[in-house]
């Protein structure tokens, strides 16, 4: 079915007609032609003037965040119900290709191209309100906006998406705000910070005699998006020194207690990670940066204190929930909005759905993830709109997420899983095997992904993805 399904998002009518080397020229073909398309290309949209809530409006449906999730939902809304009114909440005016700042980071990206203006994203006839979410009043059907000089305003809705993403909690980790885009510290997920990455590696690159530079790289506790980040970031770095024959001293400072969550994907990795001569330290969690000093303190799983000593740093901060979901009643006891993993219906409020990177389910988060989510939110709340007669299905999320790990310049294991750790390849094993590094998966992830991204997810093109198609049920049944 997969293979079927690959065969249409690649042009191709029939998967048995197809050979190995078509199939392997269609992909590559895909992955030159997403190289040459320019951001610039995207039909931009005249820009939105943020909607005023002072008279409380009510929305056939209101969507929290303006993310991969909350503007795929828009979309995909927009192009299924065109008579909805439809109200996205989202403060910022500019939207970001995170995946891709790893591969800045490692100077095989321009920044430029990881950014957007909100305004040429979001649908037309969606209603774009530029505002904070303060807090939910779901018994009410109600959001609480922040407003100038400390007052709040009032929207209402009949249907609920929350898609605000994650915190990145940067003053959780004592020091490092201050010091985080110099003294040699540096994050791949802060877009001010990855291009300093890509300058000190470049810097303990051109190192030569002496004592050898250390570099140290951090993964918090779980759960964090893109739990693949930390180590890309130390692969891609671990390459370019390798390639320049720069000796450097390199460690691994992870919070948990193993190098990936899912087992298959471990030796392939493990060997990278002999190979670049890195330190692995589990149970490491970073409490305290000393910038000037160039000293990061940690706490091991035994309570001990233990200081390492860099000239580069590579910190992922801890994450959680935004305020606003986490001290609301939509929140579980871990903080995350509280779903039906399968169906993304909250637990208690049946007009409210979430997805991406807030939800409680136990899926891997990325972008991947809320690409599969979207379908399955919009398919449920619009099976809720419908005449009681006509909605006798639900769509399913079978938690699918996927991480594209950059093990090397040129090379990348495109790890895709499920539940429980379950393998799901997207790919037949003979073109792109998910448990070894692949230069196609690397075509695919540089090339192929981010042209994806901006024009076929984003603008709601779901019938140029049919991997993306959730399945369905009949409505109650389990």
């Amino acid at each position: 079915r997969r293979s079927l399904q690959v065969a249409a998002a690649l042009g191709s009518a029939d998967w048995a007609a197809v050979g190995k080397r078509a199939m392997v020229a269609a992909l590559a073909s895909l992955a030159c032609r997403a190289a040459r398309r320019p951001l610039s290309s995207l039909a931009c949209h005249s820009a939105r003037r943020s909607v005023s809530t002072s008279a409380a409006p009510i929305y056939d449906v209101a969507v929290v965040g303006g993310g991969a999730a909350g503007l795929s939902i828009c979309a995909l809304l927009r192009k299924k119900a065109p008579d909805l009114r439809i109200g996205l909440i989202e403060p910022s005016g500019t939207h970001y290709y995170q995946p891709a700042w790893t591969l800045v980071g490692g100077r095989a990206f321009d920044a430029a191209q990881t950014s957007a203006d909100m305004a040429s994203l979001v649908p037309e006839q969606v209603e774009w309100i530029q505002k904070e979410a303060l807090e939910f009043v779901p018994e009410k059907n109600e959001l609480r906006l922040r407003e100038e000089e400390g007052k709040s305003s009032a929207l209402r809705y009949k249907r609920l998406v929350v898609a605000p993403g994650l915190e990145l909690d940067w003053g959780a980790i004592e020091g490092l705000e201050p010091t985080l885009g110099r003294n040699g510290v540096t994050s791949n997920y802060d877009f001010s910070s990855c291009q300093y990455t890509a300058e000190l590696v470049e810097q303990l690159s051109a190192t030569a005699g002496g004592r050898r530079p250390r570099a140290i790289f951090t993964q918090p506790p779980m759960p964090i998006k893109c739990a693949g980040a930390p180590q890309k970031a130390l692969y891609l770095s671990a390459h370019a020194w390798e390639s320049a024959g720069a000796a450097v001293d390199l460690t691994f400072c992870s919070a948990g207690p193993a190098l990936f969550g899912v087992k298959e994907f471990v030796p392939t990795l493990q060997g990278y990670m002999d190979r670049y001569g890195a330190t692995e330290c589990y149970g490491h969690t970073l409490v305290a940066v000393d910038g000037q000093a160039r000293c990061a303190k940690f706490q091991t799983a035994d309570g001990q204190l233990v200081e390492k000593e860099f000239e580069m740093l590579h910190v992922v901060p801890p994450m959680r929930a935004p305020r606003c979901v986490r001290e609301s009643p939509l929140a579980d006891a871990t903080g995350f909005v509280a779903v039906e993993h399968d169906t993304l219906r909250h637990v208690d409020f049946e007009n409210v759905f979430a997805a991406g990177d807030c939800v409680s389910a136990p899926n891997a988060k990325t972008m991947a993830a809320a690409r599969k989510q979207a379908p399955v939110v919009v398919h449920n709340l619009l099976q809720d709109l419908a005449p009681a007669a006509a909605r006798p299905t639900e769509a399913v999320y079978d938690g699918y997420g996927a991480c594209p790990l950059t093990v090397e310049k040129g090379k990348v294991v495109l790890a895709e899983f499920g539940w429980g750790g379950q393998l799901m390849p997207s790919f037949p094993g003979w073109l792109i095997k998910n448990t070894a590094p692949s230069r196609l998966a690397w075509a695919f992830k540089r090339h192929a992904l981010p042209w994806f991204y901006w024009h076929i997810m984003l603008p709601g093109r779901s019938w140029c993805d049919p991997m993306s198609w959730p399945s369905v049920r009949e409505k109650g049944e389990r």
